[in-house]
């Protein structure tokens, strides 16, 4: 009878090993991704929560854009907090991302601007076509540092 020994390994785990990347919070996307966040929940709160509106089909619009954009916003956020990019390799994200920007920063900016000449006076819509400035500000940022990545150019580390 033959008694073999087999050895043990330990697994070690670091802080890029777990399932979250909590580092994504403290660079400058992370950051403009919750800027944003912000801005756009503040921006549909002031919307939603305002009475009297002076014209209802375009702070309904500029609601549902706030909402929508929030939404995908915290998709993409949560996307990069649990590395879930990496892990569906078929769709190009930085290009989608810039889509979404491209979209987004001209989307809400129209909301923004009919938000401001059609709010009546009404505080609450003034303050939101404010917040909505500044989200459309922060995405322009992050178009304009999205481009770089997904649009810039490309070297390749082969001679020509």
């Amino acid at each position: 009878m033959s008694h073999t020994v087999s050895p043990t390994s330990t697994v070690r785990t670091s802080a890029s090993d777990s399932v979250f990347n909590l580092g994504y919070i403290r660079t400058i996307p992370g950051l403009l991704k919750m800027a944003q966040m912000v801005a756009l929940l503040i921006t549909f709160l002031c919307v939603h929560c305002a009475r009297g509106w002076p014209n209802w089909a375009a702070f309904q619009y500029f609601e549902v854009v706030a909402v929508w954009f929030l939404v995908v916003l915290l998709v993409f956020f949560l996307m990069h907090l649990c590395r879930l990019q990496a892990k569906m390799g078929c769709i190009n994200w930085p290009l989608t991302e810039f889509f979404h920007y491209s979209v987004g920063t001209v989307l809400i900016c129209i909301g923004s601007i009919v938000a401001a000449v059609k709010s009546g006076g009404v505080s609450a819509l003034v303050a939101a076509s404010v917040f909505g400035f500044i989200t459309t500000f922060l995405m322009a940022v992050s178009l304009w540092t999205s481009y770089s990545v997904s649009c810039g150019p490309h070297h390749t580390g082969a001679a020509v």
